[in-house]
């Protein structure tokens, strides 16, 4: 079987391919060589020169493949419209080109997010597969633009979305900050009520997305990948400074009128530089919610699936990570 995976040079992506070749499956995937490819040198994979926006290097990725796992997407970007191209075009070119070149694609797997379903009423009430979606912000609704696109062609093309919350783990640059801050001694914490979320490591993740893409149960279905627990930002501040070996951290919380002031700066400045910044006044609204947490029993009951790595273990991994990659 030879399985594509798209954006498979990114944190995600990386891992996602580390699993496949663990379990002895074809691995291509589509990227320029200008592309940084320094998670997937040594390895037995195929590349394909491209994009997705380009048809020619799309037919010559897609005619070969028994399975696509889409995991490209975009997290940043200066405009909606920029999130639209990233995210709901980039995804529709794909499904054009299954259409046209590999009609007898065994699965498609959607790799989206937390963010489409949008935050959860309360502690008790986790987001659920089955709720009506309500995603707040660019990201999230063009992700959610992206999930109508596989499935309006799911008659044709057997398709499988899934759904992680926040994902941490070594090759993650995003999560990094965080990492260094409380390096440093500081807990920067958001509000003054407690934010709880869904929390996974990225090789759990992995599993999750190819133990999906797999199993037959999965086909015309959706899936959050999550953690069993929920945390909150405290507690992960409290293991991570453990794993730092920092004996005390200092516990900063930030009103939200002061989240959002930095984010809606943050991101003025970011539309004057080349590339995107993660943070804007969209990205202070989705931080500030209190309930970032979705329900991991659909996966468990129909695919098995539960998230092994515990917070303490996976926070060392990634620390031990970033300490020998000279990042912390």
């Amino acid at each position: 079987m030879n399985v594509l995976v798209t954006g498979a040079t990114g944190f995600v992506g990386s891992h996602v391919v580390d699993v496949l070749l663990e379990r002895g499956l074809d691995v291509s995937y589509i990227a320029r060589s200008s592309s940084n490819m320094r998670w997937l040198e040594g390895k037995t994979v195929r590349r394909v020169d491209g994009s997705l926006f380009d048809y020619t290097s799309l037919r010559s990725a897609v005619s070969n493949a028994d399975m696509i796992i889409h995991v490209a997407g975009v997290i940043a970007a200066k405009s909606e419209a920029d999130f639209l191209r990233g995210n709901r075009d980039a995804t529709q070119h794909l499904i054009d080109a299954v259409d046209a070149y590999r009609p007898s694609l065994t699965r498609f797997v959607h790799i989206s997010s937390l963010a489409v379903a949008g935050p959860a009423a309360s502690l008790e009430q986790p987001v659920r597969e089955s709720d009506v979606c309500k995603p707040i912000t660019a990201y999230g609704r063009t992700k959610k633009l992206a999930e109508d696109v596989v499935r309006s062609a799911s008659a044709r093309i057997p398709s499988t979305i899934l759904r992680p919350p926040a994902v941490y783990g070594p090759r993650d640059e995003a999560t990094l900050t965080f990492f260094a801050t409380v390096n440093r001694g500081i807990a920067p914490l958001i509000g003054f009520d407690e934010k709880y979320v869904s929390f996974i490591n990225v090789r759990d993740l992995a599993r999750g997305i190819v133990d999906a893409a797999l199993h037959p149960k999965a086909v015309g279905e959706t899936y959050f990948v999550t953690s069993r627990e929920s945390y909150t930002w405290p507690e992960i501040s409290t293991v991570t400074a453990a794993v730092l070996g920092k004996r005390r951290i200092r516990r900063v919380r930030l009103p939200h009128a002061v989240v959002l002031g930095i984010a809606g700066a943050a991101g003025l400045v970011s539309k004057f530089r080349s590339k995107p910044g993660v943070l804007d006044y969209e990205k202070g609204i989705d931080i500030t919610r209190q309930y970032w947490i979705c329900c991991p029993d659909k996966a468990l009951h129909e695919l098995g699936f539960q998230s092994q790595i515990s917070l303490q273990e996976g926070i060392h991994e990634t620390v031990t990570w970033y300490r020998d990659m000279g990042w912390l």
